[in-house]
């Protein structure tokens, strides 16, 4: 699978949940961990050729490819005692490799589980072997994803990540002109801050939704969702510009679970009656991350633009 777009931040103090399923994995091709470098020392052709076009923290100088897995899906390794320091709650991965290999006693990832941190490991790509697994799950249509309710992911209470990416590619989209955002749960999540970042007045670009099973409201910019599984965006038909968002946060502001109900199928035996559902949980709308924006921002080439980078420098 695609880099999970959590990444872009954490919630500090906090424990979290794995960040990827059971049974899935993915490729960071950006290098990981120590020895860290400062931006200026890198210098400017050696931080894009790593994907990076402003200043973001340290520049992580450890290895490439790193295989991200679920911690409960590690087998046969141990914790090297000596590189088990963490925050307070465990393990923090900050000085570099903590696990070994039970056979061969080599360090061959990086556990990470403490407060702050996405529950994962990193595996060294020298210590991986691809070896032949079961067929991959069959892509399933949006169709199929409405009707499952496979959009509404379990980490969506981290809603306020997504939504941080969500402003800096609006952002980008808007090319620095003012957006006026579609009334209703677009503008309770996004509009606060856009408005913040961008100016106002004539000439404004209208923001709205659009994707499966919503429609194609008539906006120059509409956020559509991203494939789950491919990594694709939804394409509207008419000539908006697509701005990518993530599906679970898609689907939030699409079918906000207070406002309605989500679509399912199926239904109970024949002479089974259904009691009266109780009533959802109110969505409560987040700021988004500043992090998760300037993260985002700092990826894209855009940002070296001076208009860009005179909102990246500002934050969000």
């Amino acid at each position: 699978m695609a880099l999970p777009i959590y990444l872009a931040d954490t919630h500090w103090e906090k424990l979290h949940p794995p960040l990827l399923e059971a049974g899935s994995y993915a490729v960071d091709p950006a290098p990981y961990g120590p020895p860290w470098r400062q931006w200026d020392e890198v210098g400017a052709r050696e931080t894009a050729a790593r994907g990076r076009f402003a200043p973001f923290g340290g520049m992580a100088d450890g290895p490439s490819d790193t295989v991200l897995l679920a911690p409960g899906d590690m087998r046969n390794t141990k914790l090297i005692l000596e590189r088990a320091d963490g925050y307070s709650m465990g393990i923090d991965g900050r000085d570099g490799p903590n696990l070994a290999c039970l056979g061969c006693d080599l360090p061959v990832g990086t556990r990470m589980d403490d407060c702050g941190c996405w529950q994962v490991v990193r595996l060294v790509p020298q210590a991986v072997v691809r070896l032949p697994g079961p067929p991959e799950r069959p892509v399933m249509s949006w169709a199929e994803l409405l009707a499952t309710g496979a959009l509404w992911h379990r980490l969506s209470t981290y809603r306020d990540i997504p939504a941080g990416v969500a402003v800096a590619q609006v952002v980008v989209a808007a090319g620095g002109a003012p957006v006026d955002v579609a009334p209703g749960p677009v503008t309770e999540l996004l509009g606060r801050a856009l408005g913040a970042l961008l100016p106002a007045g004539e000439g404004a670009k209208r923001l709205d939704l659009a994707g499966p099973g919503f429609g194609e409201p008539a906006a120059e910019l509409v956020l559509v969702p991203v494939h789950p599984q491919t990594r694709d965006m939804w394409r509207p038909r008419a000539g908006s510009v697509p701005v990518p968002v993530n599906a679970a946060l898609w689907a939030e502001l699409a079918f906000p679970p207070h406002r309605t109900r989500l679509p399912v199928v199926g239904g109970l035996p024949a002479g089974v009656e259904r009691d009266d559902p109780l009533p959802p949980d109110r969505w409560y709308p987040c700021q988004p991350s500043g992090e998760a924006f300037r993260y985002t921002l700092a990826r894209l080439p855009a940002v070296r633009e001076p208009w860009l980078r005179a909102i990246y420098d500002r934050g969000c």
